[in-house]
């Protein structure tokens, strides 16, 4: 089922206050704007303290912890939208390394930021509140502009700060804490440097006025509309209106002011009005997310029916696609059934129904039906990572190990930084009773979770038993150096 794919934990009601004003470049970091139409470049490529393998270092120590501790969304369907709408807009953004990491955190509230490195992270709460595609891009722009103009290192180059791995440590708690809602992380910003570090993270008001200008631009020169922008900071704001007393504390430190979405709007309204429409993708990709976070499988499906007895959406596919995912989180598995099939007799061969009806077969333990479904999509779509990935699930589900550890290899190749692809590949090898493949795995996946001693120890294991002068050893001896060198680095540095 749907569900297998998330991570969830409870969110309490606030953020702890003292974390929220440390937020980085947060979709809600909003200052207020000014009226000059032209601004100075801020950014750019330049020197300065902050060299770019110390980027890349402080995104490696903070991408540990949100693996550690922050709850995530693994959906494959997921993952690929987001992954094709950020790399729609990446070629228009002024970035120095365009090899992104993305960390999609299981939370239904509404958020995004942006970590040095190139970690761009997004909350699963955004699509509930992005009413459209256009709005949806617009706040990841944002966030890729605050990359490209290296905001967050040139407030750590001002203050002349030089350690930036002790630094991750910080960085990495205040972004567990605010993604989390919890005590996650509060040690590693406790003491008298925490007030720095906020300092560092509290962008000016021209670097949020910058990133608006900048996100502007790529949304246009991405084909998007920029006027998705301002309307998504007046669903911030009428967020912000809807609580009350109990007004979220990042909106009291960083207001969102009615003249910095008036000085948007005034910049969207200066590029052509095209009326570019939505893709389809985004609203089912949508609908898949309300039925995740809504309160009980049993209140999905009455919400989605609820949307179709309204005259206007009887043919809506992103409603009808909805309500099929609402009967197999219920289990009302036929009746997700006919659906789905539904639409794709109206949508011949689309990914997302394929993949979830393969899901529905998969849930009622039609194991052949399931193969059958995805065989013939992945013959079509050759290396789909939605595709793929369930297919292994259903050579799993009927123990063919080895099969599912063929297309989980394909998977780890192309995805080598997606944690739970390596846990699953450990469980096919698992079954397939190959105990190396199984050490190799658990040892890529221990790397990724920052426990290289485990991921030492788990090669040397998985050399042990491979027999000298073979050529998986010499992988196996490779790899293991290099975990050492990395381990003695770490310890030494």
């Amino acid at each position: 089922m749907m569900a297998r794919h998330f991570r969830t934990r409870p969110f309490p009601a606030l953020m702890k206050s003292a974390l929220l004003a440390l937020m980085l470049a947060g979709t809600a970091l909003p200052a207020q704007a000014q009226q000059d139409s032209r601004l100075p470049s801020i950014g750019g490529s330049g020197g300065g303290l902050i060299a770019g393998q110390q980027e890349s270092d402080i995104g490696q120590q903070v991408m540990v912890s949100i693996r550690r501790s922050a709850p995530r969304i693994t959906d494959p369907l997921v993952y690929d939208y987001v992954n094709a709408i950020t790399y729609r807009l990446v070629p228009f953004a002024p970035l120095q390394d365009r090899d992104l990491t993305l960390a999609l955190i299981d939370s239904p509230a509404i958020n995004a930021f942006a970590v040095p490195g190139g970690i761009v992270g997004v909350n699963g709460g955004l699509f509930l509140n992005a009413a459209t595609e256009q709005q949806f891009a617009s706040v990841l722009a944002h966030e890729l502009a605050h990359l490209s103009q290296r905001h967050f290192a040139r407030r750590m180059e001002q203050q002349e700060t030089s350690a930036p791995l002790t630094l991750a440590g910080m960085i990495a708690g205040i972004v567990l804490s605010a993604v989390t809602q919890s005590d996650i992380g509060i040690a590693a910003i406790a003491g008298s440097q925490a007030l720095a570090v906020q300092n560092m993270l509290a962008y000016s008001r021209a670097h949020e006025q910058e990133a608006d200008r900048v996100g502007l631009e790529i949304l246009a020169n991405a084909g998007m509309d920029p006027r998705g922008m301002p309307e998504m900071f007046e669903i911030m704001m009428r967020q912000n209106r809807m609580q009350g007393n109990r007004l979220p504390e990042y909106l009291s430190t960083h207001p969102l002011t009615q003249s910095r979405v008036a000085d948007t709007r005034n910049r969207a309204e200066q590029y052509p009005d095209e009326r570019i429409r939505d893709g389809q993708e985004y609203h089912l990709m949508r609908s898949r997310l309300q039925v995740h976070y809504a309160p009980s499988a049993d209140v999905a499906v009455e919400t989605f029916e609820s949307y179709l007895d309204r005259e206007d959406a009887k043919r809506n596919d992103a409603i009808r696609y909805g309500l099929a995912v609402a009967y197999l989180s219920n289990r009302q598995y036929e009746k997700a059934a006919n659906l789905l099939n539904d639409l794709l007799a109206r949508n011949p061969g689309r990914i997302t129904f394929l993949v979830t009806l393969a899901e529905v077969r998969l849930a009622q333990k039609r194991l052949d039906d399931a193969r059958t479904i995805l065989q013939d999509a992945l013959s079509r779509n050759p290396g789909n990572y939605p595709i793929t990935f369930q297919l292994a699930e259903t050579e799993i589900a009927d123990g063919n190990g080895a099969a599912a550890a063929e297309h989980l290899k394909q998977l780890t190749r192309r995805l080598p930084g997606q944690e739970h692809l390596w846990l699953k590949l450990a469980e096919a090898e698992g079954m397939a009773r190959n105990i190396v493949g199984v050490h190799r795995a658990r040892a890529e996946y221990d790397v990724l979770m920052g426990d290289l001693e485990s991921a030492q120890r788990q090669l040397r294991q998985a050399q042990e038993k491979l027999p000298a002068g073979a050529p998986q050893r010499q992988i196996v001896t490779e790899r293991l150096a290099e975990i050492t060198s990395r381990l003695y680095a770490r310890n030494n540095g």
